[in-house]
C-alpha cells in the first residue's frame, strides 16, 4: 500500500500527540495513592504506548525511503 508523504507526516504527528497523552496518563496512574489499583489501566496504556512507538518508527522508516 502506498502513502503520500503528507499522509505519513500527519499520521506521525497524530501518533506523537497520542503518545504524549498516554505517557501523561501513565504518570498520573503511577502517582495515585494506590497505583496497584490501576494495574489493568497501566498495563493497557503501556501496551498502547509500545504499539504507537512501533508504528511511529515504521512511519519514520517509510519517510526515509521516500
Amino acid at each position: 500500500m502506498q502513502f503520500e508523504k503528507d499522509e505519513l507526516i500527519e499520521a506521525k504527528r497524530q501518533i506523537d500527540s497520542t503518545l504524549h497523552k498516554l505517557r501523561e496518563t501513565i504518570k498520573t496512574f503511577e502517582e495515585k495513592e494506590n497505583p496497584g489499583r490501576y494495574k489493568s489501566q497501566l498495563t493497557l496504556a503501556r501496551r498502547r504506548t509500545r504499539a504507537f512507538e512501533i508504528a511511529c518508527s515504521l512511519i519514520e522508516r517509510e519517510l526515509e525511503n521516500l
